[in-house]
This record gives C-alpha cells, structure tokens and sequence, in this order.
C-alpha cells in the first residue's frame, strides 16, 4: 500500500527539514503532500529545495489560511491508498507509521486508524509544568465531550495521527479552515457509521515559545464544531 503524508506547514523553518528526513527513514512506500500555508519566517527557502524530489509535491498558500484549509488543498494531490496527517513540528514521530499501517492491513475493513499519545504511558514521563497540565486535561476533556456528542470510544480525540483509506476520506468534505476541522472529522465519521481504530504513539510536545501554535479559543472552537457536524450539517 502507498501511504501519502499530508503535512500542513506554517513557519516551520527551523524542524520542516528534520520532519521530512524522519519520513523518508521509513521503509515504506509513500509521498509527501507538502502545504505552505502562507510562511513568512524564511520556510519557503527550505522546502524549495525539495521541488526536484518526485516524492514531494508542494502547495503554496499565498496567504496564512489555517491547517483545515491547508489539508482540504492537499486532497486533489493524493495518489496513495492510504492518507495521513503529519504535523510539521517534531511533536509526533513518523517511526509510529508502521503501527499505524499495520492496523489496515491486518483488517481489510478498517477506514480509519488514529494514533494515541494517551495510550503510551511514557509520554506523561518528565517534568510536569502548569501549561503542560492544562494542555493534558484540556485534551482529555474534549475526548470525553467529543466521545459523549459522537458515540465514540477513543482515548485521544484530538491527536494528529490521523490516517484513512483513500476512498473513505475523500467522502469526508471538510468545511472547517483551523483547528476545527479535527472535530468536524470526528463527528462526520460518526454520522458515516465508520469506527475509528487506535493505536499509541510516541508524542513530545512543545511550548508556545518553541512555535506551538494551537491557542485557548480552540478548546471552544472545538466544542462548537462537534455538535455543529454532528447534529447540523
């Protein structure tokens, strides 16, 4: 199977580059759909190095747009079997692809497979701070929301690793531009009847000062977008 990455990328100069040598250390068969969303901070020079790599195709936002709208203008570029969304950060770990993958070819009627920083117990490991705290109940509590609206039973609703059959996700039409389209996703698939596989990752997250960029407003934003797509649109 043919895995293509989606990576959803806004001034990421300094680790786009790490990232992208992450992915291509797996031996997998796979692409890269490489989305600049309007960077500003010199990470258009980085990735044009990749133009002459017929394993990366890149989009150009114009314009900073939000990592929604930068996964819905990958969708025309997917030429795999199987799609998945990679950070690019070095939060999330793509030696995880494996376990991810190997859910959809143990089980040919598997749509959808999530990876879960809540399911690996070392990522709770080190030094607890009250912004990493509030970022972990924070999580847990729009896991337990998102389960409650959509019927679900998943340990980390909102996790990156995100990843599907091709055919499945192309039935997915994503309206929301941020954040939200995690929730939207979510909520969709419960109105589809499709459950969602899941499996842990690895997961070292960063600080706002380190370039995290997910802000307070989308804890609501979150919330909103669940029970808008799960009962409304």
């Amino acid at each position: 199977m043919k895995l293509s990455v989606i990576i959803p990328c806004y001034n990421e100069k300094k680790t786009i580059k790490k990232i992208i040598d992450k992915i291509f250390l797996q031996k997998i068969n796979l692409e890269i759909i490489l989305v600049d969303d309007g960077s500003d901070d010199g990470t258009v020079n980085v990735i044009k190095n990749y133009k002459r790599d017929s394993r990366v195709k890149i989009v150009y936002h114009l314009k900073n747009k939000g990592k929604g709208a930068a996964i819905k203008s990958a969708v025309k570029f997917i030429t795999g079997d199987l799609v998945l969304i990679q950070d690019a950060d070095l939060e999330y770990n793509p030696k995880d692809y494996k376990k991810i993958l190997n859910k959809f070819k143990e089980d040919k009627n598997v749509k959808a497979v999530y990876g879960s920083r809540a399911l690996n117990k070392n990522n709770y490991q080190g030094k607890m701070t009250l912004m990493r705290f509030i970022r972990i109940i924070g999580n847990k509590m729009l896991t337990l929301f998102s389960n409650f609206i959509n019927s679900q039973n998943l340990t980390d609703a909102h996790t990156c690793y995100k990843s599907f059959r091709v055919n499945t996700f192309k039935k997915i039409i994503l309206k929301e531009d941020d954040f939200s389209f995690c929730a939207e996703v979510n909520a969709k698939l419960s109105r589809m009847n499709i459950n969602i596989e899941e499996v842990p990752i690895s997961y070292s997250g960063r600080t706002v000062s380190e370039g995290k960029k997910i802000k307070f407003i989308d804890f609501f934003l979150a919330i909103k977008s669940t029970i808008k797509y799960r009962f409304f649109c």
